[in-house]
């Protein structure tokens, strides 16, 4: 479960109605053919209350009169009618098709563009599979609600009021029995839709949680295989599966008790009033046609009531739906400071830290920040290796600098302009980034690494980029760099990967460069060549490097360490080593390790 779902006694101050008005913004573009299509509907049930009256008028006349034309006529009325009605129905269909596809791909393409606006932390926070179940079956049941529910829901309740009062028209004693029910039906309405509104959200959620099991098990399938652990997973899965299994079992037994009542009540009072209504004609005050047009009154009437249970379960789930997806829609994006122009700066040129704070939104007050009033400057054209223990708050650090986290408190400036009042789009122009843990698409490998260039990028840059950090092996794969790596790129090595994502951070020459330990994943040898290749690189940039090994700090000008969210010393690799007891245990460390 994520934090950030709504509570239940939040959802309980909410109507489904004042939720479902939300989807107006999408509908209101296309509210025009809905309208037609509701109207179609009324028009064409409608048709069908028509029919009733055309066979009283048989009974009454042509029947009892025994006159075959008459009969005969009556039968082509009777088939024009329901002709008629196939018709409007299937333009109903035709009028809703077309744009309800519009609004649903309209609101997942929102829900896409809002997602990459959101900050990083959003994401830390929410399951993927919960996303994921909110851009597909949230949005299917939305547009399927538009499509038929919302519909008839106006239109049955326009056909049962026509239709009531044509019955009291007929005969107002048999329509008052056939009324009788109304009341515990609508008491059985009422506790029904809050019940089914709680179970309906807890499956949707309980669908969002599954995806994300899915989801990671597929991606982490070569961990489950390495580890045995497949056995295990498929009884997590089965649990979840069980769960959602009784959470829909519990929505079928309140849809099968209200459509109970709603089919039970109805049909007892329609027998009451064929009772009443026979007795009326055996004493010659109803006559025959009167009790035929309405007992085919009260049962075209039949699915127009009955239909009421399930258009309020998808109406419910639809509710929740739409309150999913504004769970997501609400939440705040990244926001754009005006931009102001910092205007040449002199002495106070490349990356510095002035005062720097951080720590995580959903921290605890009282707890202490990650990293704590960083100081440190980095001089343009300079290369500067952040070195510190595991969980120092090396890789939060360079996180800052574009962005991808806010400072809590302090400020980042390049080349003097502050970070703040850039625009994220202009700042990630100047600033690249290469993690640790690099991440490819579904595409080809020259489109992964020239991600990290400008629209003018081609061959010669791809060429360069994939030089620099030694992935010639690219131009080996089965259709050269035109190869499709597959999903997070697992069809490559892991130290491929790494190299693929070296390539995107410098193949469009950024004036700042922020790699977090790119080259953890290399053996000696190509660490080493890469690093030659590097240098060439880091002479044209000013960079700040996250480093481990003692090769990758040796391509730094200086070296900064960071201990305790501090940073508690600055110099060169040698000075640090005669003069900083922590930075020689760790560099002591990561050479016995290497060995």
């Amino acid at each position: 479960m994520v934090t950030t779902r709504a509570t239940a006694e939040d959802r309980a101050e909410r109507s489904a109605v004042r939720t479902l008005l939300r989807l107006w913004p999408y509908v209101r573009p296309v509210r025009s053919r809905l309208f037609t299509a509701a109207f179609v509907a009324i028009v064409a049930s409608c048709l069908a209350l028509v029919i009733p009256l055309v066979l009283k008028w048989m009974v009454d006349g042509p029947v009892a009169d025994r006159d075959p034309a008459g009969v005969w006529l009556g039968a082509l009325c009777l088939l024009l009618l329901g002709f008629a009605e196939a018709l409007l129905f299937g333009l109903r269909r035709w009028l809703v098709a077309r744009p309800l596809a519009g609004v649903e791909a309209a609101m997942r393409a929102d829900l896409y563009r809002h997602l990459q606006r959101l900050p990083v932390a959003f994401h830390d926070r929410w399951a993927s599979g919960q996303l994921l179940s909110r851009g597909t079956t949230d949005l299917m049941l939305l547009r399927m609600f538009l499509a038929f529910p919302l519909t008839f829901l106006l239109v049955n309740g326009v056909t049962i009021l026509v239709g009531v009062i044509i019955m009291l028209l007929q005969d107002w004693t048999l329509g008052l029995v056939i009324l009788a029910p109304a009341v515990p039906m609508a008491v059985m309405c009422f506790f029904f839709e809050k019940r089914y509104a709680a179970v309906a959200r807890l499956a949707q959620d309980q669908v969002g949680d599954l995806t994300t099991v899915v989801e990671e098990s597929v991606l982490g399938v070569r961990i489950i295989k390495g580890f045995g652990r497949h056995r295990s997973q498929a009884r997590a899965f089965r649990e979840l599966s069980r769960t959602l299994r009784g959470t829909e079992l519990r929505k079928a037994r309140l849809l099968a008790l209200i459509w109970a009542v709603i089919v039970t009540l109805p049909e007892v009072a329609i027998g009451a009033a064929l009772v009443v209504g026979a007795v009326q004609v055996a004493d010659g005050v109803l006559s025959a046609g009167t009790l035929v047009a309405f007992l085919s009154t009260a049962l075209a009437l039949r699915w127009p009531v009955e239909s009421i249970g399930f258009l309020l379960a998808m109406s419910q789930e639809a509710a929740t739906a739409t309150e999913r997806y504004f769970e997501v829609m609400d939440e705040t994006p990244e926001t754009e400071a005006p931009h102001k122009d910092a205007g040449p700066a002199a002495g106070d040129d490349g990356i510095r830290f002035h005062e720097v704070s951080f720590r995580y939104p959903d921290a605890l007050c009282d707890s202490p920040p990650v990293l704590d009033r960083i100081d440190l400057h980095i001089r343009p054209g300079e290369s500067m290796a952040l070195v510190g223990a595991t969980g120092s708050g090396k890789t939060t650090l360079t996180a800052l600098v574009p962005r991808l986290h806010e400072v809590t408190s302090g400020r980042i400036t390049l080349d003097g302009q502050d970070i703040s009042e850039m625009s994220r789009e202009a700042l990630r122009e100047l600033v690249a980034v290469a993690f640790e843990e690099p991440t490819l698409f579904s595409a080809s490998v020259a489109d992964n690494v020239l991600m990290g260039a400008g629209d003018g990028a081609g061959e010669p840059e791809l060429e360069r980029a994939l030089a620099v950090a030694q992935a010639g092996f690219a131009h080996a794969l089965p259709d050269g760099t035109e190869t499709q790596v597959g999903e997070q790129g697992l069809s490559l090595s892991g130290g491929q990967r790494q190299r693929l994502a070296l390539a995107r951070a410098v193949v469009g020459r950024p004036r700042f460069l922020v790699l977090d330990d790119p080259l953890s994943a290399l053996d000696v040898h190509t660490e080493a060549a890469v690093e030659a290749a590097l240098r060439d690189v880091l002479a044209e940039t000013t960079a700040l490097i996250v480093a481990h090994r003692p090769s990758t700090v040796l391509l730094a000008d200086r070296v900064a360490l960071l201990s305790g969210g501090r940073i508690a010393a600055v110099g060169t690799h040698h000075d640090l080593l005669r003069t900083n007891a922590e930075y020689a245990h760790l560099m002591a460390g990561t050479e016995e390790a290497d060995r």
